[in-house]
């Protein structure tokens, strides 16, 4: 008979699992080495392998002593195996206290290097902003702050350079964020429409297949076809950065009813919120009209904002057909001021809501005065039929 035996010490949590149901004290911690034997032999080529197995478990006791939790079988060896077991312990114990001695001291040079960058690019900027200005010869430049002691001038150009970059990220990139209007012969419309992009004409979406897309707001085509020019100025105000933005309106809007852009860096950063700051925009704030559903960020103008429920995404959705109604209202009735109109309606939690039913009470009372007048009318039909049918 032909036998090939071996053993061989694992690293694995096979046996832990097997084990774990038959231990007696939870509170012991065993440990994961353990030692397997294993025997292969046939007596014959027709006779298949038969298999035998000893493994064994160790576990730290409270004394610090390593005992045998778990035998299959007797072996005669095992008390080699449980010294195997010991060394390969130790030797895992000591090789892990290494490992962390290591990571501590490249975690603390790690420290010492960024400790070390912050200094230097805390101490150059010091230096620069608060350094005396010259010219391009080299020549130094006075200042309001020349005048003063040494550190107070390093102070008050730091602080002035602070302050100028507080506004730098902080206000909109221009004073004028529209251009001026136009004058004869082009056509300047007489209202400016100002929309939000994000969740009011385009809903961000992400599945497993296509990863993030924007999905496109039902009755968009038709909405901008009806508040386009010569009713509307429409412009697209976002605090998304221009890279999103742009390449998504050329696809949304191909006949170019939108007449201007603008993204994140013509808001106000205010109380941490990208603010729509409509007193930069050019145009007489009684003619503006903001729709967005985020009270925040038209909070500095809230008179100009027409505030509609949020858009989920959802496909039955026909917001944007009423509201288009409700635009060409106020433009066909050249409304002076919008935003007279639209403090009525910001009482309603859904202005469209709110104006759907008025709308309705209105051509109910149409209805009800053309039915009242085709009455009358009959009447003084029938009053005065024989008068005129009457033989002389």
């Amino acid at each position: 008979m032909a036998t090939v035996t071996w053993r061989v010490a694992l690293s694995s949590r096979i046996l832990l699992r097997n084990l774990v149901n038959e231990l007696k004290d939870r509170n012991n911690c065993v440990k994961r080495n353990y030692s397997i034997s294993c025997t292969f032999a046939r007596s014959r080529a027709s006779v298949p392998y038969r298999f035998s197995a000893r493994c064994y478990a160790t576990e730290n006791t409270s004394g610090g002593k390593t005992t045998i939790i778990k035998q299959l079988n007797n072996d005669q060896n095992k008390d080699s195996i449980l010294k195997q077991l010991e060394e390969e312990q130790k030797k895992d114990e000591e090789e892990a206290r290494k490992h962390r001695e290591q990571h501590w001291r490249n975690t603390k040079r790690g420290l010492i290097a960024c400790g070390g960058m912050l200094t230097l690019s805390f101490g150059y900027m010091i230096y620069s902003f608060g350094a005396s200005p010259r010219d391009e010869q080299g020549n130094l430049i006075s200042d309001e702050f020349s005048s003063l002691p040494f550190w107070q001038q390093y102070t008050g150009r730091i602080m002035k350079e602070m302050e100028y970059l507080k506004k730098l990220f902080g206000e909109p990139s221009r004073q004028k964020l529209l251009p001026d209007p136009l004058t004869y012969p082009y056509i300047q419309p007489p209202y400016t429409l100002v929309l939000e992009f994000t969740d009011m004409l385009v809903h961000p979406d992400w599945t497993y297949q296509t990863g993030w897309r924007f999905k496109k707001r039902p009755g968009v085509d038709y909405f901008l076809e009806q508040v386009a020019p010569p009713l509307f100025e429409v412009v697209v105000y976002t605090s998304e950065s221009g890279m999103t933005v742009f390449p998504i309106l050329d696809a949304l809007d191909p006949n170019g009813y939108i007449m201007y852009r603008l993204v994140r860096d013509s808001t106000k950063f205010t109380d941490g919120h990208h603010v729509k700051a409509l007193d930069h925009l050019n145009r007489d704030l009684s003619k503006v009209i903001v729709v967005d559903w985020n009270a925040s960020s038209v909070k500095q103008n809230p008179r100009n904002a027409l505030l509609i429920p949020r858009w989920n995404g959802n496909d039955n959705d026909r917001t944007l057909i009423d509201l288009a109604a409700f635009l060409k209202m106020l433009a066909t009735n050249k409304v002076e001021d919008v935003r007279d109109v639209l403090d009525y309606y910001q009482q309603f939690e859904d202005p469209l809501q709110a104006f759907r039913e008025n709308q309705r009470k209105v051509l109910e009372n149409l209805e009800q005065s053309e039915k009242e007048r085709k009455d009358s009318q009959g009447g003084l039909a029938q009053r005065w039929r024989p008068t005129f049918l009457k033989k002389t």
